[in-house]
């Protein structure tokens, strides 16, 4: 006979959903030990230091250590963009932009050298959450205004915890054509 295994959790669609941009960088994460001075840098599937970096995030990290102190014990996920990573967005320097907008969404809550995912739209009818991010970003990035080419939308659904992304580019997948 099986052992019994549990039907998981059905979450309700119409709770609350959050927009926020889609950046085109490289994920990253500096990680604050339960000590509150020892940060550990990573990009999305490994540890990185200024030796072995990543787009230079580990050096930048080194570089802002006493500001980045501010973010406190845990793991803080972002992504890491600017000058030659990916899009670039027209930048001349690199930036972290934080994913969690609830918890950094005061600039004073946040190191100075962080910057913080933009929300474009919030709401409970996932469907209308989603044409107002579209349109916050029919103009453009508003993570980097001026720059014509966001990369698509992240809807962050809140009971669930799920994330879910949707590029503007053929949703990211390799050899889509579009129809003609």
């Amino acid at each position: 006979m099986l052992e019994f295994k549990e039907f998981p959790k059905l979450y309700r669609i119409n709770r609350q959903w959050v927009a926020g941009e889609k950046i085109d960088g490289s994920n990253g994460c500096i990680a604050i030990a339960d000590d509150g001075v020892t940060i550990t840098v990573q990009s999305r599937n490994r540890i990185i230091t200024p030796e072995q970096d990543n787009a230079g995030m580990a050096r930048w990290v080194k570089a802002n250590y006493e500001d980045l102190l501010k973010l406190g014990p845990g793991y803080h996920y972002g992504e890491w963009m600017g000058q030659g990573i990916q899009r670039g967005y027209g930048l001349k320097e690199k930036r972290f932009y934080l994913f969690n907008s609830f918890r950094w969404a005061e600039p004073e809550s946040r190191p100075n050298c962080c910057h913080v995912v933009p929300v474009l739209a919030k709401g409970t009818d996932v469907m209308a959450v989603l044409l107002e991010a579209q349109i916050a970003l029919s103009e453009g990035s508003v993570a980097v205004p001026g720059f014509d080419r966001p990369e698509g939308i992240v809807l962050f659904h809140e009971p669930s915890h799920h994330l879910y992304k949707w590029t503007f580019d053929g949703d990211g997948h390799k050899g889509v054509k579009e129809a003609a």
